[in-house]
């Protein structure tokens, strides 16, 4: 999926991305506080989030044509991946 795109398309889509994935990831910093990952930290996650639900929606033939199928997609999954990451990091901190 993401080899059919130009250069250019993939870099606009990883800056959009990863502008919301700041503007996301430093407020889930206040929300969160210790128990997230710091600004740069859920940065991070909801990028990797965003595009490996996407790369998973892809394998299992959900087509993405659609820009609000695509971004639902996307945010669901970049949201997902915080939270179990950060259910994860709760758990091993209670041991």
């Amino acid at each position: 999926m993401f080899l059919h795109l130009d250069t250019t398309w993939l870099l606009f889509a990883f800056l959009i991305i990863a502008g919301f994935g700041f503007f996301f990831g430093t407020a889930l910093d206040a929300i969160m506080k210790e128990s997230g990952f710091g600004p740069t930290g859920n940065t991070l996650l909801f990028i990797m989030g965003f595009f490996a639900a996407m790369v998973i929606a892809h394998k299992h033939g959900i087509s993405l044509s659609d820009l609000r199928l695509a971004v639902a997609c996307g945010l669901g999954g970049a949201f997902a991946f915080i939270s179990v990451l950060a259910l994860i990091k709760a758990g091993m901190a209670r041991l």
